[in-house]
């Protein structure tokens, strides 16, 4: 963590805030797999761009918890869950439609982080924890939140890594206090 904050050009405890709230625990589940939150209104999107309209409305009619238009019911059941009945209809758009690993990296980011595939880049977030951590930072250098992580400014930051609607959740408090506990532990 410390060569990838160097690497950033932002101190530790700043990096380990994004995963301290990104990931909560691990970068890997109890059964040794990415950690994932699949997001079924992204599932929603990717099978309408894969002209998938039929299958789209009968899933969202069976399963309005693996595809819906909102975002939304993460707790219906298990994440990995999910992704399976998703697999079993469209691979691609259901991998695209989970994010990945440490930093919760969404699998449609794949190319613009420089991957060559959709698989490269799942194989990647399997591989180790470094790997997830190197996904992460490429997210954070492509989409320019480095100058807001060096001025600790986390409603941009929140805004730039999770989208308009940070503010919801207060991801933006949960990095501030993420970051103060950090530097509270000798980060």
């Amino acid at each position: 963590m410390i060569t990838a904050a160097k690497g950033l050009g932002v101190e530790p405890a700043t990096l380990k805030t994004v995963i301290d709230v990104e990931a909560r625990s691990s970068g890997f589940d109890d059964e040794g797999r990415p950690t994932i939150l699949f997001e079924r209104h992204k599932m929603w999107k990717y099978l309408g761009e894969a002209n998938y309209f039929t299958k789209r409305d009968q899933l969202s009619a069976l399963f309005p918890d693996i595809c819906h238009q909102s975002p939304g019911d993460y707790n219906a059941r298990s994440q990995y869950e999910k992704l399976a009945i998703a697999e079993s209809l469209h691979w691609e758009a259901a991998h695209l439609s989970a994010s990945w690993g440490l930093g919760q990296v969404m699998g449609f980011n794949y190319e613009s982080l420089g991957y060559p595939s959709l698989k490269a880049f799942i194989d990647a977030m399997y591989e180790s924890e470094a790997k997830q951590l190197d996904a992460m930072c490429r997210y954070i250098k492509v989409n320019y939140l480095v100058d807001e992580l060096q001025r600790h400014d986390w409603a941009g930051f929140a805004k730039g890594y999770n989208g308009s609607n940070y503010a919801i959740n207060k991801y933006d408090q949960k990095l501030a206090a993420a970051y103060a506990k950090a530097k509270k532990e000798g980060w």
